[in-house]
């Protein structure tokens, strides 16, 4: 087994990492930007080491650097988390060429999924089912009509090289439809360095239910059942929870299938999901592959007692998966609540600033993922989020309890947070029936917050 890591990343992933890697008996390295000297993850780390200013580019985006940091602490491996680095085929191949092993997929399937457009078609020609669309580059106005009328509005374009929501734009009309590609065009550019968009059906108030897939080096590949996350604002998630109550046995398994078949398609090895769009009819379609852990990983590894985590990291050392398809059993439901530094009442807007009490909640199946504490002060450079709150139960209406009870026990003072926001979620009656899709949020709750 390695015997150092290096973990690229930094807040609650990060900590999560190095806690995985103590319990392998793995030396960690953490990296850290200098605004971050102070954070959880460099403290309990075996070794921390500055990469750079405060800003990501000069610090958790500078390659040069944590590929420096690497080499001077003799670490052997690289864990990039999620986000910043997690999905960027260039950084796998310096890695590669610098004998350092990333942990997660080669950098051809990080490349072949990165390009959305690209994964689209070898799911297409693996037989997968994905939605009607144009995956080519358009580059004239006259081509922009004709494709927007033979899919059909509404439609959506997204950025070949998307992700968090970013470079999406839903087009109802063909009145909407020039200005939008434009703004989508934009957006990516800004977002990815990356202009290029396509288009696809607009699936009208789908669930958004993704799969969780391992896959070794020697072919075997399994799935751990499904994560439903349509509780989504803007295409990011907020609430997620672990089995769907949307979806069937008998759909179950046929998605899980078609989830292990696309893994199979690309060589896929590492863990990740195969992510689709469920209609009202229950028919599903690709929708994208995330090539690295996802941040709702928790409630997975809650109703399967399998630690993602340390299976990425055995996996990436050569290892064949300990189990088959038919040794994973779901069991119970589990729910995560995202908490973040944010006025969901003043339009979501961020809230950096000092911690000033924590009291977090505990108990029988209770999990806090967080990469702060009481005094922590939350930097204005990186994603708001402060916490993670994963409850397990034997079913859901006792799961939704534990969450309810769990949120009321939890203090954060001194920042505003969304904890208010996920009582209105929990509280509702549609989510408590389990009567919900991605539109929820906006037409629901945040129309009626505002």
């Amino acid at each position: 087994m390695f015997s150092k890591i290096l973990i690229a990343n930094r807040g609650e992933i990060a900590v999560r990492v190095i806690r995985a890697c103590r319990e392998m008996g793995i030396q960690t390295v953490a990296v850290y930007s200098e605004i971050d000297r102070e954070s959880l993850h460099a403290n309990l780390a075996d070794e921390a080491i500055c990469i750079g200013p405060n800003s990501a580019k000069d610090s958790y985006l500078n390659i040069e650097n944590i590929i420096s940091a690497t080499i001077l602490t003799g670490a052997e491996a690289i864990h990039p988390g999620f986000g910043f680095l997690s999905e960027n085929p260039k950084f796998a191949a310096i890695c590669e060429s610098c004998n350092i092993k990333l942990i997660g997929p080669s950098k051809e399937a990080m490349s072949l999924m990165g390009d959305k457009a690209k994964a689209r078609e070898v799911m297409k020609d693996s037989g997968i089912p994905v939605t009607p669309g144009y995956e080519g580059i358009i580059e004239d106005k006259g081509k922009l009509y004709e494709i927007g009328e033979s899919i059909g509005y509404p439609l959506m374009i997204k950025a070949v090289s998307g992700g968090g929501g970013k470079g999406i734009r839903i087009v109802n009309s063909k009145e909407e439809l020039l200005k939008s590609f434009n703004v989508a065009k934009a957006e990516a550019k800004a977002s990815f360095n990356d202009d290029r968009v396509y288009l696809e059906k607009y699936i009208q108030k789908p669930h958004h239910i993704e799969f969780q897939i391992l896959a070794d080096s020697k072919g075997n590949v399994v799935h751990l059942g499904e994560r439903d996350c349509s509780m989504q604002r803007r295409n990011q998630k907020v609430l997620e929870e672990a089995p769907s109550s949307f979806i069937d046995d008998s759909l179950r398994k046929k998605m899980g299938e078609i989830a292990v078949k696309a893994a199979k398609a690309v060589n896929y090895e590492g863990a990740g999901t195969i992510e689709f769009l469920v209609d009202k009819d229950k028919n599903f379609y690709f929708m994208e592959m995330n090539t690295r852990i996802q941040v709702e990983h928790p409630i997975t590894e809650m109703i399967t007692d399998i630690d993602i985590v340390k299976e990425q990291i055995k996996i990436s050392y050569g290892e064949a998966l300990n189990m088959r398809q038919e040794d994973i059993k779901i069991k119970g439901h589990a729910i995560e609540c995202r908490i973040n530094a944010e006025d969901p009442y003043k339009n979501f807007m961020p809230c950096a600033g000092t911690i000033e009490n924590m009291i977090l909640p505990g108990g029988f199946g209770v999990r806090i993922d967080t990469g702060v504490y009481s005094g922590y002060k939350i930097p204005p450079f990186y994603d708001s989020m402060i916490c993670k709150v994963i409850v397990h139960d034997k079913n859901r209406i006792d799961a939704i309890n534990k969450m309810k009870r769990s949120l009321f026990e939890m203090v954060i003072e001194g920042v505003e947070t969304n904890i208010n926001f996920h009582f209105d979620i929990l509280n509702h009656e549609d989510f408590e029936h389990g009567n919900y899709d991605t539109s929820f949020l906006e037409n629901k709750l945040v129309k009626n917050n505002a």
